[in-house]
This record gives structure tokens, sequence and C-alpha cells, in this order.
């Protein structure tokens, strides 16, 4: 006869319970920090809709970076899923009570749609976040195959026309083959991101500069398309000089927009009288007299509004945008006392700013000043100074608590076992997966 001892379970040890303590306050904090997130990523929201990045900035991923300290990349992610969230309400109630975590609602807000968001979320309460990023990935293939289905018949449709509207403008309508429109698309992202990339200031106070839509960041990017490819020398040779702009501009306009002059394109377009000195701040210019009657009398040779070994010392010691929070490597030279004014061609009379805030300085009323110690002061229409690095907010004594107080009056009752998912340790059949969660790989039968 064998007499079995009964199973004992072991003591666990004061280092492993404390371990486990340990463990199981990261979890509870993590789930409290996706929930704080999720109010976050609603605030953004909020403030992307109703335009409060525009005081200066270009979009709201540039004010999260300059206000938030982001990193670029980071900003534009926040706004994109903030965004996607506010038509996804299942994903956004479970990153808001600490369910979900930020990392794999990012990856779910890439395909979700209000259709396919309740099994998706199903994914995110099983699945781990590697899980979640399979099934996304697996997902966007099968997205792919379906637009390689249709390719045949977008490529019959192919064409592109350009001819100017009754207004004077442009007007731009076209069908491209995928890989050229691929193309495009790639050169008008690289424009964007070269335009819009790094995050200019947010004054406080002051009449907003009105920000650009997303249709006229497109126009921008095309623009900028244009021009490097013209100045990469498409046309290389002397017939090269066609493609310049070119602005007539009366000396005492230039001098003072306010007096009257002409200010007008070489093809009778006009132009205001602001712009023109911006575009005069660092451009080639060329002196021509006039008699009484428009005859030209006198041709001056010419020369360079900062001549190109100044440029480079400007271009070495700015190395981008001035503007507060900006940076933007494609800058052009502003005079801060005009030369049409009498301002001297020196280093210490020169800042770069880009386009959007050259434009600002000249057309929006923003000023920039050099101080008595050489540097740059900016300030709204209003004068309320721009801060080149904005002071960090005031924080409670402790930060945590204040937050997981505030999680518990929001009715978050969030614990260690909150965030976790429920996967026991099985494989991911990846295929199986996308084939019972994606409408695609799955259609409904058809009843006969």
């Amino acid at each position: 006869m064998h007499l079995l001892a009964p199973l004992r379970t072991p003591t666990p040890s004061r280092a492993s319970i404390e371990l486990d303590r340990l463990g199981d306050e990261i979890a509870e904090l993590s789930a409290h920090l996706d929930a704080a997130t999720a109010r976050l990523l609603e605030l953004i929201r909020e403030f992307d809709a109703r335009g409060g990045w525009g005081n200066g900035c270009r979009s709201c991923a540039h004010w999260l970076t300059w206000r938030t300290g982001l990193d670029p990349g980071a900003a534009r992610e926040r706004v994109r899923v903030a965004r996607a969230l506010g038509g996804l309400p299942l994903l956004a109630g479970g990153l808001a009570r600490g369910e979900l975590s930020y990392s794999k609602v990012r990856a779910l807000t890439r395909v979700a749609t209000p259709e396919t968001e309740e099994r998706l979320l199903t994914v995110g309460r099983c699945g781990t976040a590697a899980h979640v990023e399979k099934i996304v990935r697996g997902w966007r293939r099968v997205d792919r195959q379906l637009e390689a289905r249709e390719a045949r018949a977008r490529y019959q449709g192919r064409s592109l026309q350009v001819y100017p509207g009754e207004d004077g403008m442009f007007v731009i309508r076209g069908r491209l083959e995928p890989e050229v429109g691929a193309v495009l698309v790639r050169a008008l992202e690289a424009a964007r991101e070269a335009l819009y990339a790094k995050a200019p200031a947010a004054p406080v106070g002051g009449p907003a500069l009105d920000p650009p839509t997303a249709a006229q960041r497109q126009a921008d990017a095309l623009g900028l398309v244009a021009e490097t490819a013209l100045a990469k020398g498409l046309d290389p040779g002397p017939g090269s000089e066609r493609y310049q702009v070119v602005v007539h501009v009366d000396v005492a306009a230039l001098a003072d927009p306010g007096q009257p002059g002409q200010s007008v394109l070489e093809d009778g377009g006009n132009v205001a009288a602001e712009t023109s000195r911006r575009l005069a701040c660092d451009a080639t210019r060329v002196v021509m007299r006039h008699a009484s009657d428009g005859q030209v009398l006198d041709v001056g040779r010419r020369t360079r509004a900062i001549p190109p070994a100044l440029r480079r010392a400007l271009q070495a010691r700015d190395r981008g945008c001035r503007f507060p929070g900006c940076g933007m490597r494609h800058a052009q030279g502003h005079h801060l006392h005009h030369w049409a004014n009498g301002g001297p061609p020196r280093l210490d009379n020169l800042a770069l700013l880009c386009r959007f805030h050259h434009r600002a300085v000249h057309e929006e009323g923003y000023q920039v000043e050099r101080d008595a110690e050489g540097t740059l002061l900016f300030r709204t229409p209003r004068g309320w100074p721009i801060p080149e690095v904005p002071s960090a907010p005031p924080l409670p004594p402790d930060p945590m608590r204040a937050l997981v107080a505030t999680n518990r009056t929001n009715g978050h009752a969030i614990d260690a076992r909150t965030g976790c998912p429920d996967w026991y340790g099985e494989k991911l059949d990846l295929p199986w997966a996308i084939s019972v969660l994606h409408p695609a790989a799955n259609p409904p039968v058809r009843r006969r």
C-alpha cells in the first residue's frame, strides 16, 4: 500500500513577494498612464479641430513639438491617432479605461473603421502589442491585394490637364498611373515634410494667422517640388532664364509699401508691395532707370541682395529658420532693416526665415529685431513676445497620486490586471486570424 503525501504549496519568499508587488505597481501605473493618454488625445483632437495652434504654427503637430517637447514624428502620430479615435469610440473607450495600451491603439487605428473596430477591440484585449502589430500588417496586406485588382482599370483612365481658370488661378486635373502617382505623392510628402516638419512657435495673444488647410499645404508642396526641380537644372542651358519669376517694383513702393507705385509681375499680374519687399530680401536685383514716358534709359548690372559669401556665412550661423520652434533647413534670408531702406548687407542685419515665417513677418505683422546682445526677439502682431522655449507648466507635488485620483474620479477602476491581455502563450495563427477578421478576406455569403 502506497501513501501519497499531500502537495504542499511553497511559501513565497519575501523577495518574490516584493517583486510581485513591484510588478503590479508597474502594470497598474502603466494602465493609469494609458487612461491619461486617452484624455490627452481627446484634448489634442479638440485643440486641433478648433485651430488653437494657428498663432504662427503650421500644424497641430508642430505646436506639440514646440510646446510639449515631443519629437516631430511622435507629435504627428499623436495627432493622427487623436483624429482617428474621434470616429472610433470603442477603441477610445478601451484606452480611457486602461484596457488597451497606447501602442495597441496606435496600431489598430491604422486599419480600424467604425464597421470593424468592435472585432479589432477584441484583438487588442486578447493579444499582446506584438500580436496586434502582426495582425495589422496582415490586414494591410489584404488591403493592398484588393488595390492591385483595381490597378488595370485605373491604368486606362490616366490623364493630366493644366490650364488657367477665369480668375487667373491655374487648375490641375489628372489621373496618373500608380507608379507615376506614387512618385508624385512621395515628392509631395517630401515637400510637405520640408515645409512643415519643424514646429514654429505659438504666441500668446494676438490675431491668429490663418492656418493652411490640407489642400493649401498640398498646393505649397507642389510649388516647392516645381521650384526644386527647376533649380536642379531640368534645362541647365541658357534657356533656364525663362523659368525666373520677375517682379517689377518702383523704388518708392519697395522702400515704403504705403507709397504709390507699381508692384507687378512681368506678365502684368499685381503683387502686394510688402510681398515685393519679402521677395527682394533674398533675390537677384537689377536697377532700371526709366524716362517719364516709360522708356528704359539705363539697366544696371545684376547683383544679389545677399552676396554668395555672405549667404554661406548666414547659412553656417543660423542653420535654418530662426523663428522660435521652427528650425526648418530650407530658409530664405531676411533683412532686419530692409536694404531698400538703407539696411546694410551685413551678417548682423540678416536672419534666416522659412517661407511660412518670412511671409508672417512681412505680410502678417509679426515682428523680429536683434537686441544689443545680438539675440533675435520675435513678437506677435500685438507685440506679445514669443519665447524661444516655453516655460514648463506647474505640476502638483505628487503627479502620480494626482493622476490616479483623477482617473478614479472619472470612474476608471484600474488595477494591476486592467491592461493584461487574455493570452495564455498559444501561438498566433495569423492567416486564420486575418480570414475571420478582415471583411474582404471573409466576404458575406450572398443569398439566392
